[in-house]
């Protein structure tokens, strides 16, 4: 009769132990698919990218007609961002190949504001630019989120807005340079909105006051 304690300690490890060891491969199997499916996004972005990068060159030779009547370049931007938002979500903000898309997708962005500029001024065109600058940096900008979320209203309310997002914090020297030449502070989020520096949150009516198109129809 001694002898049964010990049987139900030894049977409770052999259960807890089969359920342990269970948790742990069923952790492992959705780990890697996690990172199969992540995998592939990142060869799916890494396309997207090669293709966006020639369309900068095919752009540059198209006529006024053709580069303001075709925004796909933008629209490509957009869904390589949500792309690169996800694939973020999924591995975090420091992983080292996140932040490898995130530089090189930074480095397109400042390519299509460029070009956008120079096709402004070739092709007589007014579009607006906003440029946005946030940290993923813990505490760094409690109002980032917001304020994301306020310029993904604009988006839909303005159409004709180009938002440029960029990583305050990202370790890229064309970043560092557009922060110098825009003179934005490290104190965020800071917009640029025509020109007009913006910083800390800034509501829907606070950005629309600096839209040329809006202010007319108040005024």
């Amino acid at each position: 009769m001694r002898t049964m304690p010990w049987i139900k300690y030894l049977l409770a490890f052999v259960i807890t132990a089969f359920i342990f060891s269970t948790a742990i491969v069923a952790n492992n199997f959705f780990n890697a698919k996690r990172i199969a499916q992540i995998r592939s996004i990142e060869e799916g972005i890494s396309i997207d990218i090669l293709s966006l990068e020639t369309q900068f060159e095919l752009l540059q030779e198209q006529s006024c007609n053709s580069i303001s009547e075709n925004p796909i370049l933008s629209r490509e931007l957009d869904t390589l961002a949500h792309k690169l938002s996800f694939a973020e979500a999924r591995l975090g903000a420091d992983n080292e190949e996140v932040v490898r898309l995130k530089r090189h997708y930074s480095l397109l962005e400042i390519k299509d504001l460029l070009l956008m500029k120079k096709v402004s001024e070739k092709c007589n065109l007014e579009p607006v630019f906003l440029l946005y600058f946030y940290s993923n940096e813990k505490g760094a900008c409690t109002d980032c989120k917001r304020q994301g979320y306020v310029l993904t209203e604009l988006a839909k309310e303005h159409p004709e807005l180009r938002i440029y997002s960029f990583d305050y914090n990202l370790d890229l020297s064309a970043i560092e340079t557009l922060i110098s030449l825009e003179n934005i502070p490290s104190e965020l989020p800071a917009l640029v909105v025509n020109g007009n520096l913006l910083t800390g949150f800034q509501s829907i009516e606070d950005v629309q006051e600096f839209l040329p198109e809006v202010k007319e129809e108040i005024e």
